[in-house]
């Protein structure tokens, strides 16, 4: 009897030793991948405040946290089982349906810049004009987050792609509540720090109410700038989707241009070499990504003037 006791002590001992191996290799499995990830969370932070500029205070974080739940659902729901599925059983497809989302990032990106400067009117459903309702908002915000959250997701199964595949599906797991919670935590303090400057501003002491004020008149500016940066990330991580795509899939002379000049940059600017390089790389991803964004919004566009007209001719 104690000897059979003993060794089912030695089996749970094992156990445990076994679970907190695991538990290991999934925190620094998730740890890994989110730090490759990050510079695409950067991105996600940077886009999403756009979605909430102009709504009414009180819906600001409302609409925020449907938003990162609409983020973990396609994280956990579409993105991971596919991302795994597509990884043991074909992972050639995880490039072009990578693809097909820069595709949409940049063609998001480019419409919002060809109307800022009047090149073309919105193309939508005759809605401009009125107030932005908080459904066509989410989802709006929800789509785009779907491919800034499938990039994490690839970005770090490539990094853990040597482990088993329940490890894999725990460390995307982890990954995936991590960046979410990093992602619209961040915004949502950036969206109520004008609210934090107003409270600031209440309090007695003169350093408190002059940090409070300060808040106040920044934020309109930190959020219209926000705008910007958010369309310009679409238009980079588009861009380099799409460079990055083509190179895999046997295209090599655009990405190969864009990296042989990151390189000279790089080696002939000493210590900055590679922020300047990953600049430059930045650069021509925003220009591809505008060049081929602009090109499909124009046919998105011309196709709804021909539905437009089509709609518009007199029945006989």
């Amino acid at each position: 009897m104690a000897g059979g006791l003993v060794a089912l002590l030695d089996d749970v001992a094992a156990l445990v030793k076994v679970t907190a191996a695991s538990l290991d290799d999934v925190a620094m499995g998730a740890a890994k991948a989110s730090t490759k990830a990050m510079g695409v969370v950067v991105d996600d932070a940077a886009v999403t405040p756009q979605y909430v500029e102009g709504i009414s205070p009180k819906r600001e974080l409302p609409i925020i946290w449907k938003i990162a739940l609409g983020s973990i659902r396609n994280k956990l729901i579409f993105i991971l089982p596919v991302a795994l599925l597509l990884s043991y059983f074909a992972p050639w497809a995880l490039t072009p349906i990578l693809m097909l989302g820069g595709a949409y990032l940049v063609f998001e990106g480019a419409e919002k810049l060809l109307e800022a400067f009047g090149w073309i009117k919105h193309h939508g459903s005759g809605e401009e004009g009125k107030e932005r309702d908080e459904k066509s908002i989410i989802n709006s915000a929800v789509r785009t987050d779907l491919v800034l959250s499938a990039e994490i997701l690839v970005i770090s199964l490539n990094e853990v792609a040597h482990e088993p595949i329940i490890t894999r599906a725990l460390i995307l797991i982890v990954v995936a509540l991590l960046m979410t919670v990093v992602v619209y935590g961040a915004v949502a303090l950036i969206v109520k720090m004008d609210d934090i400057g107003l409270h600031m501003a209440t309090k007695p002491r003169k350093l408190s109410q002059k940090v409070g004020r300060g808040l106040v008149k920044a934020m309109p500016i930190v959020m219209s700038v926000l705008s910007k940066v958010g369309v310009v990330a679409m238009l980079w991580v588009g861009g380099h989707l799409l460079l990055v795509g083509m190179d895999e899939l046997g295209w090599h002379a655009p990405y190969g241009f864009v990296h042989h000049v990151e390189e000279l940059v790089a080696h002939a600017t000493g210590s900055a070499g590679a922020v300047l390089g990953w600049c430059v790389n930045t650069a021509f991803s925003c220009v591809a990504g505008f060049i081929m964004g602009a090109i499909i919004t124009v046919i998105v566009v011309g196709i709804q003037k021909l539905r437009h007209k089509g709609k518009a001719k007199p029945t006989h």
